[in-house]
């Protein structure tokens, strides 16, 4: 469960039937600004300690990546990332209590446990103590067993210092005399230095992916015996893994349908809009294509999940059996429906409005939560145009790329090629469709008029 901060991760949302019907505005719940501050002291109070100690050499080298690993916790945890919702806070902490008291050598460890609202299917641990269990996979999992087994396998991270040993070889692999020399020998080199040093870089990334590798398998060991003890089906650990190595290339809702959610009585979809280009322009973008299985298997976010399930069967089928929910079911699933949607607003908040669009796309589909798509689609359909007219589109919308699965790259490609008049009137028409279903929703009723004023503009 490596953390890669991809969008490959496109990949979302459990099942929201019989939650009631959401307004058409959303404010995440209630949060508790005490424990924001307190697990943000936490954290730093850690980076301190780690600086402090620092001694020898490389300390200078140290003391960066511990600076830059605290920037990207203190990230998270001074924005609406961070879940400080008190209950879903209290239940993760009963979920890790379950693990912690049974196993003694996890009973010393500092840990601060978290949910973040990223979309993309990971949980991960830092290294100095913060473990994070993103939403985006939360709503995929099928029970609490899966769930323990996520988080007995960052705490074998954690135990194990793997993020130590990580830095350690990274730092010293790039002081080392063979890099220091190629570099030296570069920094002579008139022509063919970027190409030389592509292949140092990707040598150098190579290394890494295999220790990474190495502690995966390891962590997966160590996670089994931490649930051995707990009463939690061993099972959720091939379950899980079972869903990971398929969360690259698969998404929780059906392909979107563009022709048809974009196609209205008064203006037809235009099929130019999808058209393929032609293979000569397509060679020339060099971002298209299907990737190699080497290329595939490298960029997953989860690798070598069919080996790794391989490798602890024999130990798993000493503990199923046990219960898929031994603390609290019903929290379990209220908070995968609370998260499905927290997801999508977070997102727009990022002003991430390409993958916003594309899951609140999604979630129309479904019928589920119909009043929160149908607004939030208004709305960034108008954010989108009014990005375009100033010139800034390119900042909230990134271009088709083959690494991103192939419905995705539908609505940039839909995205990139639509002109300002025609995304004017895209929204106007699609507001137009369901504003009677609308009526009475206040935010809603003021994006219809604003698409109305953008479509005005092109129609007189």
């Amino acid at each position: 469960m490596r953390a890669r901060s991809a969008l490959i991760v496109l990949l979302l949302f459990f099942n929201m039937a019989g939650i009631s019907q959401l307004k058409a505005v959303y404010s995440f719940p209630s949060e508790d600004s005490t424990l924001k501050n307190q697990l943000y002291a936490a954290a730093l109070s850690k980076k301190v300690r780690l600086v402090t100690s620092l001694s020898g050499e490389h300390k200078d080298d140290y003391k960066a990546v511990y600076e830059s690993r605290f920037e990207l916790i203190s990230s998270l945890m001074k924005s609406s990332r961070l879940v400080a919702e008190p209950d879903a806070h209290a239940y993760l902490q009963k979920i890790l209590d379950r693990i912690v008291s049974v196993n003694e050598e996890l009973k010393p460890l500092e840990v601060r446990l978290v949910f973040s609202r990223d979309s993309w299917v990971n949980a991960y641990s830092v290294g100095e103590g913060t473990l994070i269990v993103n939403a985006g996979l939360l709503i995929r999992l099928k029970n609490e067993a899966e769930l323990a087994f996520v988080l007995c396998h960052e705490l074998a991270h954690y135990y194990l210092d793997h993020s130590a040993k990580s830095i350690q070889k990274m730092i010293s692999t790039a002081n080392s005399e063979t890099v220091r020399a190629e570099l030296k020998k570069l920094s002579r080199q008139e022509y063919g230095a970027g190409a030389d040093l592509d292949k140092l870089m990707k040598w150098m990334a190579f290394s890494s992916r295999r220790h990474s590798r190495e502690n995966e398998s390891e962590a997966d060991e160590m996670a089994i015996r931490f649930m051995k003890n707990t009463e939690f089906n061993g099972q959720g650990a091939i379950t899980c893994l079972q869903m990971l190595d398929q969360s690259d290339d698969s998404t929780y809702y059906a392909p979107l349908n563009l022709k048809t959610i974009f196609n209205f009585p008064d203006y037809a979809f235009k099929n130019r809009w999808l058209q393929d280009e032609t293979a000569i322009f397509s060679q020339l973008k060099g971002n298209t294509g299907e990737l190699t299985a080497q290329e595939r298997d490298s960029l997953r976010t989860h690798p070598d999940c069919p080996l790794r399930i391989a490798a602890m069967e024999p130990a798993v089928r000493a503990i199923t059996g046990r219960q898929d929910f031994p603390v609290d079911a019903a929290m379990f699933k209220q908070l995968q429906a609370r998260f499905s949607i927290e997801i999508i607003e977070e997102l727009y908040q990022e002003k991430r409005y390409a993958l916003h669009l594309y899951l609140a796309l999604g979630l129309l589909q479904t019928g589920q939560h119909r009043t929160y798509a149908v607004y939030t689609i208004a709305r960034v359909l108008n954010a989108l145009y009014e990005a375009q007219l100033q010139h800034q589109f390119g900042l909230y919308v990134e271009k088709e790329n083959r690494v991103y699965p192939q419905n995705y790259n539908q609505l940039l490609r839909l995205l990139d090629r639509l002109r300002l008049n025609e995304l004017a009137a895209l929204n106007y028409f699609f507001c137009r469709q369901y504003k009677e279903e609308m009526a009475g929703y206040t935010a809603f009723a003021s994006e219809w008029t604003k698409a109305q004023q953008q479509h005005e503009m092109y129609t007189h």
